[in-house]
């Protein structure tokens, strides 16, 4: 299974590609910045160089032939403001999502975050990226041709991950290791029956494979 990840260098997509990895998967990132290639590489991927801030659908698409699982995991990062926000954080996603049905990429992973809401109020810096990742949202969830599933964790955090998450429709608001998200997405890629699914997730009791298996066809 050839499965292509959209901000390859991200720290949850790092994570995810050495999961994959291991699990013997060929796994792909897309960066922008050649300097990068190298920490995919020990990551177990293999480095694609794009921009999709610039780039257009079929290039992409061209990317995406032959994936069996494309995952949008790119962002604009904390330090980057309103105008980014809506370029990747939104457009990156919207691009990619219209790349991977193009390409007929049958499963779609979409990284959000908790509070996304196209209709989210504020004009603070923070309230523009809810914003851009709920209409980023709800734009993969028009995909027909996609069985796209939306993950939405809580705050995220540097510790070291548990394996014991909540994952569901609605958690309410709380922290998750970066590594217990990569591990979600990796149990998501392997679960095809979450398509459809929007769900939340912070740090919980339940092993990540049952959390994914408990939600599976809901």
């Amino acid at each position: 299974m050839r499965i292509v990840i959209a901000g390859g260098h991200g720290q949850i997509a790092l994570r995810l590609e050495r999961l994959l990895a291991a699990r013997g998967y060929e796994v792909a990132g897309i960066i922008r910045d050649p300097a990068q290639g190298d920490d995919l590489r020990a990551a177990g991927a293999e480095p694609v160089l794009c921009d999709l801030e610039s780039a257009t659908v079929e290039h992409v698409a061209g990317i995406l032939q032959g994936a069996q699982v494309a995952v949008f995991a790119a962002g604009a990062g904390p330090g980057s403001g309103a105008g980014r926000k809506d370029t990747v954080d939104r457009g990156a996603a919207v691009l990619f999502a219209d790349a991977a049905e193009r390409a007929r990429v049958p499963r779609f992973l979409m990284l959000s975050s908790i509070r996304a809401d196209a209709n989210h109020p504020g004009d603070d810096v923070f309230d523009v990226y809810l914003r851009a990742k709920g209409e980023a949202d709800d734009h993969v969830r028009t995909r027909l041709g996609l069985e796209w599933t939306v993950l939405r964790p809580g705050a995220l955090t540097d510790e070291e991950g548990t394996g014991l998450v909540r994952l569901e429709a609605t958690t309410g608001r709380g922290p998750v290791p970066r590594d217990d998200v990569a591990a979600v997405l990796a149990e998501l890629v392997e679960t095809p029956a979450t398509a459809g699914l929007t769900l939340e997730l912070v740090s919980g009791t339940k092993p990540v494979a049952v959390a994914v298996k408990d939600v599976a066809g809901n």
